[in-house]
């Protein structure tokens, strides 16, 4: 099967539609005030709106970002903005993803196989495995930062985590490195976001397009 894509951080309909067109199967909006791709509730839900319009039952599916946002404020957004999916990608514990199961998936930044492994059973526990959506996502680690660093996963733990559970690769991902780190990991699917940016929140429609087909490719 296809490797699916999202594309992460958008902030415009203009560059959402893009996306939709180019053929993502995820979009991203970012609810997290310190990031700079953070949209409003009133940003994300006119850019829903304007893809849904435009492209009806083929639009791709939206995901909220949080992080470290109380369980009611998530589910709350969710509702109000028209999002499929909810991404935790802070310190949320097991129990919210559960909570929100099987509307949410949880963001894992692992440092090395064990950790992966670990962290992979304690949030997947009880679910199972749908066709139209991951279990986990995994992306580098940063001290300082939840995701949007640029910076690579930790190879060795995503491909472990891929082996076992339908995950989205993330961090570092560009048009040209993704076909390999696809080839060498085999995730159910990828994620970008500052890959294919002219800045923080402003897509690159070029890179965009690039990116897709070269995970397609």
């Amino acid at each position: 099967m296809n490797t699916r894509v999202k594309i992460c951080g958008l902030t415009r309909i203009e560059d959402a539609l893009l996306a939709a067109e180019a053929g993502a199967d995820f979009l991203g909006l970012v609810f997290y005030p310190r990031s700079p791709r953070a949209v409003t509730r009133r940003q994300a839900r006119t850019i829903v709106e304007a893809v849904r319009a435009a492209f009806g039952l083929r639009a791709p599916r939206f995901v909220g970002v949080f992080v470290n946002a109380p369980l009611e404020e998530v589910r709350r957004l969710m509702d109000e903005v028209g999002l499929d999916l909810a991404q935790l990608h802070g310190e949320e514990p097991p129990e919210m993803v559960q909570a929100l199961w099987p509307r949410a998936y949880k963001a894992l930044r692992p440092t090395d196989p064990e950790v992966a492994l670990t962290q992979a059973r304690a949030y997947t526990e009880g679910m199972k495995i749908l066709p139209d959506r991951p279990l986990l996502l995994v992306d580098a680690h940063h001290r300082g930062m939840y995701g949007g660093t640029g910076r690579p996963a930790h190879e060795d733990a995503a491909r472990i985590l891929a082996q076992r559970y339908p995950i989205l690769l993330a961090g570092g991902l560009t048009p040209e490195n993704v076909a390999e780190k696809i080839r060498r990991i085999q995730p159910w699917g990828v994620d970008v976001s500052s890959g294919v940016e002219d800045r923080p929140g402003i897509k690159d429609p070029a890179r965009v397009q690039a990116f897709i087909q070269a995970a397609r490719g």
